[in-house]
Formats: structure tokens, C-alpha cells, sequence
């Protein structure tokens, strides 16, 4: 069963760090509180099972919980955050992982943000970015390399991370703003490009066999949908304005028996 780890909105979120949105928009912490509870509950009726971290109220971007670390089925990685300010995040969110995996940590050389991490089978794609630097890749490729598993660094160059610019849609297929990432280390899939003036639409999120998309975007859901795919639309305007994508929201792993009860 699918597992994720959420983290309430913080009352502070007003306060985020902004990289990307160019004028800060003031943001209704109620309102932004109802979208993150009614994403909780889509990834509830999609079949995840949703844990709850502590509420962080004084650390503005704690409700992006994704960029804290990255699991996979054998090891929970603790992230080093690249932006100093969101460091403090990663501490009840290894103490969490810690009852579901064993952990390791990116030391205090390298930088990583799970937003960066892109994980499609047993290769993880790592953004090379703002917040996620060549040491931090490299420390997560040795860490992984015993399980089997790949580690490849893409460039980001127009966006925060490599999840705002690239996913997976469900097979051999992805969703990518080819402006914001480079997608010569994606030839072997088939990509399909965002509408033109939807850029934020790349960052959807794979549910069993359901598609989440951000609203606003219709001509993009339009094209997934014409392709067969299954698309439901998860309204995160207000987490937006924090530059939120739905990813980032969440922080997914394979739960096991163990994790059920």
C-alpha cells in the first residue's frame, strides 16, 4: 500500500522563501489550509495511506515535507536542505521515517531536496539546482548503489526543482516543461510537452493509476485525457502563491504490513 507523510500548513507561510514568483502575494492561511486538507483526502480516496508529521508553525515551508528526504523501499535519506533557512524541517521527519526504514543522512557537504529527485523504477533522476548541488547527488548515489538502484543528475535551469519540470504519468511516459530541465537524460520515454502558458502543469503526481494535476491547466488535462489517461484536478492556488507544486505537498513511499497497523 502507498504511503505518504503530510505536514499541516504552517500559520507563518506568508513568510516563505519565493525563488521563481517574481511579487509576493499575500496568502489566506485558512483557505490554504482547506486545500491541503482536501489534497490529504483525494490521496486518501485514490488508496494512500496518509500520515501526519507535527505542525511546524514557525518554520514557514515546513508544509513542503517532500524536500526532506527521499525513500525508497530500503533506506529512508535525510536530505540536506539547501536553503539554510528550512534545515530544521528534516528533524521530525527523520524521527517519523525512522519507524519505517533505517536512515542515513547527506552530510553537511552536499546539498539535496527531495523536490529534485525524480524516481522512475529503480533509477532516480536528481536535479542539479538552486537547492541540490553535485555533492549532494553523489552522496545519494552512494548511499543507493548497494540496493541496485541508479542515480543520473539532470540540469534545472528554469525552475526550483526537477519535479516542477518533469514527471511521470504513468508508464514510459512523461509530462515536461522543456524549457525549465534538460531532457537528453529522458530520451528512452516518451515525453509529452506542457500547453503553451500552462509551465506549472509538469508537476503532477502518479496515484495507482490516476494523474493529479493542478488546476489551471486545461489544455494540458485536455491532451492527457485525449491519451487515455485518467486525470483528476487537485485545486493548490492558494500553496501556489508559496511556489507549492502537488509533489512537494507529500512525501510517498511503498508502506509494508508494518506500516498499517
Amino acid at each position: 500500500m502507498l504511503s505518504a507523510y503530510l505536514r499541516p500548513v504552517s500559520r507563518s507561510i506568508g513568510q516563505c522563501l519565493l525563488t521563481y514568483v517574481q511579487t509576493r502575494e499575500a496568502i489566506d492561511y485558512e483557505r490554504a489550509v482547506r486545500q491541503h486538507e482536501a489534497y490529504g483526502r483525494c490521496l486518501e480516496e485514490l488508496g494512500m495511506r496518509v500520515h501526519t508529521l507535527p505542525t511546524e508553525h514557525e518554520l514557514p515551508d515546513a508544509v513542503f515535507v517532500e524536500d526532506t528526504a527521499v525513500v525508497v523501499d530500503e533506506v529512508a535519506v535525510v536530505t540536506q536542505m539547501g536553503a539554510h533557512a528550512r534545515r530544521a524541517e528534516v528533524v521530525s521527519t527523520a524521527a517519523a521515517l525512522a519507524r519505517h526504514r533505517p536512515v542515513q543522512r547527506i552530510n553537511s557537504q552536499g546539498t539535496l531536496e527531495g523536490g529534485d529527485v525524480v524516481r522512475i523504477g529503480r533509477t532516480l533522476y536528481v536535479g542539479l539546482s538552486t537547492r541540490t548541488n553535485r555533492d549532494g547527488v553523489e552522496q545519494l548515489r552512494r548511499i543507493l548503489e548497494p540496493f541496485d538502484y541508479q542515480v543520473r543528475p539532470v540540469a534545472v535551469t528554469g525552475c526550483l526543482h526537477l519535479g516542477t519540470g518533469v514527471s511521470c504519468v504513468g508508464g514510459n511516459t512523461l509530462l515536461a516543461n522543456r524549457s525549465w530541465v534538460d531532457i537528453s537524460q529522458f530520451e528512452r520515454f516518451d515525453v509529452l510537452d506542457t500547453a503553451p502558458g500552462e509551465p506549472w502543469a509538469a508537476n503532477t503526481l502518479l496515484v495507482n493509476d490516476t494523474v493529479l494535476m493542478p488546476g489551471g491547466c486545461p489544455q494540458t488535462q485536455r491532451m492527457l485525457e485525449e491519451r487515455g489517461f485518467r486525470v483528476r484536478v487537485v485545486d493548490i492556488s492558494e500553496l501556489e502563491k508559496a511556489e507549492a507544486g502537488l509533489t512537494c505537498l507529500s512525501l510517498r513511499f511503498n508502506g509494508t504490513d508494518a506500516d498499517n497497523v
